[in-house]
């Protein structure tokens, strides 16, 4: 029996895509480089803002103004996450039933672990019990990694037989394997359903409502 949910969160429950491509955009133009399609930083997101400027500023890393670029970015995105980014439909609501339910809820992702506490007390305040997102500097590895899956079922008490874990990405899949959990691909948000189906993920949907029709059944 499933009383534990994980979920990722851009892609997953918010649509961040074009807040995270207006401040990439923003960073890449201070220092003279071309801008990134909304598709571009589609295909770029999911493993974190470091491997976000990495993919967008002409020769990644190697780039003599890389970690000048990734700060810039940085504090342009702090300041104008909240600009167009949304909950998908259906999620509020969805979230709610789980809470109905009791069903303890929770978010890991590879955004800057502000970031993702305050977009999570913003959109979801009381809906989601804890947030977690990227903190290696506390000795939590980035997803695919497990350890944030594992860190959230210390702090929920719960055990590993009684989770899933929702995303919409091949990292999250692959997370979900890595942990040892089942994981539901999620059709509405960065990735196809075609990358899902190659990753393997247990469950694929469409609709958030299909999340609660897996849990109950």
């Amino acid at each position: 029996m499933i009383n534990t949910v994980i979920f990722d969160l851009d892609g997953t429950l918010l649509n961040t895509l074009e807040d995270l491509c207006d401040s990439t955009n923003f960073a890449l133009k201070k220092f003279g480089f071309p801008p990134r399609t909304l598709d571009e930083v589609r295909c770029f997101v999911g493993n974190g803002v470091r491997k976000l400027i990495e993919r967008a500023i002409p020769q990644g890393e190697l780039n003599p103004v890389f970690s000048e670029c990734l700060e810039v970015f940085k504090n342009h995105y702090k300041n104008n996450m909240y600009n167009k980014t949304a909950p998908y439909p259906g999620v509020i609501g969805m979230l709610e039933v789980l809470k109905s339910k009791e069903i303890k809820t929770a978010v890991v992702s590879n955004k800057f672990d502000a970031a993702v506490k305050e977009l999570c007390i913003k959109y979801f305040d009381g809906l989601i019990d804890i947030a977690i997102g990227e903190n290696e500097a506390e000795g939590v590895r980035k997803k695919p990694a497990p350890d944030s899956i594992f860190k959230v079922i210390k702090d929920l008490q719960t055990d590993l037989q009684h989770v899933i874990y929702i995303g919409d990405s091949e990292t999250d899949v692959q997370t979900a394997k890595n942990a040892g959990t089942e994981c539901i691909g999620c059709t509405w948000g960065f990735r196809s359903k075609e990358v899902l189906e190659t990753e393997g993920a247990n469950y694929i949907i469409e609709s958030p409502n299909e999340i609660l029709e897996i849990i109950g059944g």
